[in-house]
C-alpha cells in the first residue's frame, strides 16, 4: 500500500491498516534497515487528575494558595 509523505514529513495510516492496528493513539517510531517502522504503545498518565482536583478541593487549597506556592519554590532555586 502506498502512502505519501507531505511537505511537513507527515503520513497518514490508510483505514485498512489501522484497522488491523489495536486502539491506540500513540506509537513508538524507529528506522530499521531503511525502514519506517511504528509500534502501538499505550500512554498511561502518572497521575489522575480529577483524583488531584478533588483531593485539593477536600483540602480547601485555593487557587492563591497554589500561586503562592510557586512563588515560594521558584524563588528557592
Amino acid at each position: 500500500m502506498l502512502i505519501k509523505k507531505t511537505a511537513k514529513n507527515q503520513v497518514t495510516i490508510p483505514k485498512a491498516l489501522a484497522d488491523q492496528l489495536p486502539l491506540t493513539d500513540h506509537f513508538e517510531a524507529e528506522v530499521e534497515n531503511g525502514a519506517l517502522v511504528l509500534r502501538p504503545v499505550r500512554v498511561v498518565p502518572l497521575v489522575d487528575i480529577d483524583q488531584v482536583r478533588a483531593r485539593l478541593k477536600r483540602s480547601r487549597v485555593r487557587p492563591e494558595d497554589v500561586q503562592r506556592a510557586v512563588c515560594w519554590a521558584r524563588d528557592k532555586t
